[in-house]
């Protein structure tokens, strides 16, 4: 273009192409950014590093004799 002062780079037009990056344990390939940064699927995520148990799923009721006095 005339009178613009952005170059044309070699390429500009083709697309980008990843270098393939894939789980760390199960080998498939990875597509997500957060997995591709951690390295592993989410699958294999879950595994790896389960949720923490609901503090709300440990209680439970028990049949308790009532006080003495009430």
């Amino acid at each position: 273009m005339p009178g613009s002062d952005v170059e044309s780079l070699p390429g500009a037009g083709r697309a980008v192409s990843r270098r393939p990056v894939r789980c760390r344990l199960c080998g498939r390939p990875l597509t997500g950014a957060d997995s591709r940064r951690t390295g592993l699927g989410p699958a294999c995520d879950a595994k790896l590093h389960p949720a923490a148990p609901d503090i709300r799923t440990r209680r439970h009721e028990v049949e308790q004799d009532p006080l003495p006095g009430t």
